[in-house]
């Protein structure tokens, strides 16, 4: 089957090309290219564990997530952040998140607060 460990940037690069080829092509499990494919990804997953970290997510885009997971509207909002041209303002980052906002969809949406009070990037 001739795979090798995921040492270095090159070998993961060459490592994602091949579990996305073998993706594509769907096979089936227990088979050996279903094989390949999870050790390929097993191995992926190990390195990317260990050399690629994973950083918090941005405050808009958390609540975004939020929004759409929980199928919620600026409406839905607006108790906790203001009116809806506030929301909008948030969502389009042309305002902060205050303290008391970010208390509020804390408590409300269960967005962990450090996730809140992480910069927010440039729109």
């Amino acid at each position: 089957m001739d795979i090798q460990p995921i040492r270095t940037e090159a070998d993961y690069k060459a490592a994602l090309r091949q579990v996305s080829a073998l993706m594509e092509s769907d096979p089936e499990l227990g088979t050996p290219e279903g094989d390949r494919l999870d050790i390929l990804a097993t191995l992926v997953q190990a390195y990317e564990a260990r050399y690629v970290p994973i950083g918090a997510p941005d405050p808009v885009e958390a609540i975004k997530f939020r929004m759409e997971q929980s199928g919620l509207t600026v409406k839905d909002l607006e108790p906790l952040i203001g009116k809806s041209n506030r929301v909008y303002e948030v969502l389009n980052r042309k305002r902060p998140l205050t303290l008391a906002m970010i208390r509020r969809l804390h408590r409300s949406l269960g967005i962990p607060a450090d996730v809140l009070i992480a910069e927010t990037a440039a729109g």
